[in-house]
């Protein structure tokens, strides 16, 4: 690992990994996640509507696959992955998390947001690597983030508009900063740190997808994590029993287009030390 490359994480939030994973993988991946797609939805957060006019419901999110599914299970624990982190972080990290975003062409994306007030991490913070599996771009709905956003605390949040987000809440930016675009190429990763404020527009093409595998990890120091990301995996693959968090669960909750769930405002102010 260069030391550009931590020196990025270190000081924007995140870093982009270019190549870490073959195009063989990641094609053997896609084809993998898409067979699964057709014939197991039992786990999912949000069940299949093969008809639906919404395409996320043609192809909803798949969630903590690795606890039934030996290739993300592999994945997850990847030496490669362990190695980046493991330079970024200063210490073995613990895996909480897989996840498989489809986002088809006409689909929505996701609001702006912060991935620690879903995992709760403490003391610390999580960690997200975030492979793409083929071209993400502005027109597919590529990541945006906003650098140096994680050296704020864990936001309060605000309502989404869920025409433009599958899910209903966001924070809300001040003045200054913007989100950028990070585009990226089959089996690079994006690793980027649990309080940076991130998310994606729609695919506004007519003929990609946006496919994406995601793990999450907490650093090596935490001992509390939400409920919903137990129990954690240290990287060898043996269970680690953390303390439970309160709330906190799986990363924004599913809301049908055009509506916008009557949950109020959130108003979260732990900060992240």
């Amino acid at each position: 690992m260069s030391e550009s490359f931590k020196q990025a994480f270190d000081q924007e939030g995140y870093a982009v990994a270019r190549g870490v994973f073959g195009l063989d993988e990641v094609e053997r991946l896609r084809e993998h996640y898409m067979a699964l797609r057709k014939r197991r939805y039992s786990d999912d957060v949000v069940g299949v509507r093969a008809g639906d006019r919404d395409p996320l419901r043609r192809y909803p999110r798949m969630a903590q696959m690795h606890r039934w599914d030996e290739d993300s299970l592999r994945w997850l624990l990847d030496p490669r992955l362990r190695g980046l982190l493991v330079d970024l972080l200063g210490a073995e990290p613990f895996a909480v998390q897989t996840m498989l975003y489809f986002k088809p062409p006409g689909s929505r994306g996701q609001a702006l947001h912060q991935d620690n007030f879903y995992l709760r991490a403490e003391p610390g913070t999580c960690v997200a690597a975030w492979m793409a599996l083929e071209r993400a771009d502005v027109g597919n709905g590529c990541m945006l983030v906003v650098p140096g956003s994680h050296r704020w605390p864990i936001l309060c949040t605000a309502k989404a508009d869920t025409k433009t987000s599958f899910t209903d809440v966001t924070v809300p930016l001040p003045v200054g900063p913007d989100a950028v675009p990070v585009e990226m190429e089959p089996g690079d990763v994006l690793f980027f740190n649990g309080s940076l404020v991130h998310g994606s527009a729609p695919n506004t093409t007519d003929d990609r997808f946006r496919r994406a595998l995601i793990g999450h990890y907490i650093e090596g120091d935490a001992r509390t994590v939400a409920s919903y990301y137990h129990p954690a995996l240290r990287m060898d693959g043996s269970p680690l029993q953390l303390d439970v968090s309160e709330g906190g669960g799986p990363c924004g909750e599913w809301t049908e287009q055009g509506t916008i769930a009557l949950t109020g405002e959130q108003l979260v102010t732990r900060s992240h030390e």
